[in-house]
């Protein structure tokens, strides 16, 4: 399956979505290209999250929750949501949707089980497009 972009949404976007765009986008190597989004975004990422993310040598400090849109939805070849409903939004879009604990508020021991899970699912993701995993 040829898959050249991918959008994860959440409902805040300071998360769970940011964290599948960080491993998608390591993990893949740059070739696919990875959107985040949120139904109802954040302030900004959870600090947790950005340090569950460094420990895995991933920068999101620079990250900031934006919203998804309609327009974004039909962008992309892929839409995987993560404990959001986007059927209101999505217009006949198809998604996945990972169900995956909430991590909002969260401490970084709390936080690492569901980062490593996302890690597992996108590196099943990568085998389902036939795409390597970048070393």
């Amino acid at each position: 399956m040829a898959v050249n972009s991918v959008l994860f949404v959440c409902v805040s976007n300071a998360g769970r979505s940011q964290m599948a765009a960080g491993f998608l986008t390591q993990l893949s190597g740059g070739s696919i290209a990875v959107e985040s989004a949120g139904t109802e975004p954040a302030d900004a990422l959870n600090p947790a999250v950005i340090a569950a993310m460094l420990e895995e040598g991933i920068d999101l400090r620079d990250e900031e929750p934006k919203a998804v849109s309609p327009d974004l939805l039909w962008q992309v070849d892929k839409v995987i949501t993560l404990g959001v409903d986007l059927r209101p939004l999505s217009g006949g879009v198809r998604f996945d949707d990972w169900d995956l604990p909430e991590s909002g508020g969260l401490q970084l021991a709390e936080l690492r089980p569901i980062r490593d899970a996302i890690k597992g699912r996108v590196l099943t993701l990568l085998a389902e497009f036939n795409a390597p995993a970048a070393a």
